[in-house]
């Protein structure tokens, strides 16, 4: 059996393709705003939703207890992100290696303390969330942002960092977007 956070991957990876692709197809259009209502909802809170991402999910990712499984939440959140984020653009804003720590380092107009600071500002809500629900509202605003000046992201990675986030993995996903946010890999 595989372990869950391969399930997501290649669900995920297989989900985001087959939105790319069908993206101007007959009924991709309306595929996206589906999604897009949901963003800011719990998993299986809509009903035009439950196909979206409840369609081919490995079974070991279903909750059984009722209430949304790790597996379900990050998936929900990142199909739903990904959906609001791609609305207006023309090319995939689906992007590998761009994680959300990297993506909000990537808003960071010049390299300043005063620059961190503020994107720090709508950036540590996100990494911090106390729960599901308060980590999906201010993700939104992140992906807001990303959308407004340009910004990918690698919406595959992003349902695997939201899985760890709800686990007891949590620490080692907030460092790495904060190693992400504060480092790029070449610059010294």
């Amino acid at each position: 059996m595989k372990k869950e956070n391969e399930l997501i991957r290649s669900y995920m990876t297989k989900q985001i393709n087959t939105l790319i692709s069908q993206k101007e197809k007959c009924g991709g259009k309306a595929r996206f705003a589906n999604l897009r209502r949901g963003a800011g909802k719990e998993p299986g809170e809509l009903p035009e939703l439950w196909g979206a991402f409840l369609n081919e999910i490995p079974e070991e990712l279903i909750s059984s207890n009722g209430k949304p499984s790790r597996g379900e939440w990050a998936i929900y959140l990142s199909l739903t992100m990904f959906a609001l984020h791609q609305q207006g653009n023309s090319e995939s804003v689906h992007a590998e290696n761009i994680s959300l720590g990297k993506a909000a380092r990537l808003l960071i107009d010049e390299p300043t303390d005063n620059e961190r600071e503020r994107v720090l500002r709508r950036f540590g809500p996100v990494v911090t969330a106390k729960d599901m629900p308060e980590f999906s509202h201010h993700l939104r605003s992140m992906v807001q942002l990303f959308s407004s000046k340009g910004i990918k992201l690698d919406y595959v990675r992003l349902a695997e960092d939201i899985y760890y986030f709800q686990t007891g993995n949590r620490k080692r996903v907030q460092l790495s977007w904060g190693k992400d946010f504060y480092y790029e890999k070449g610059e010294k």
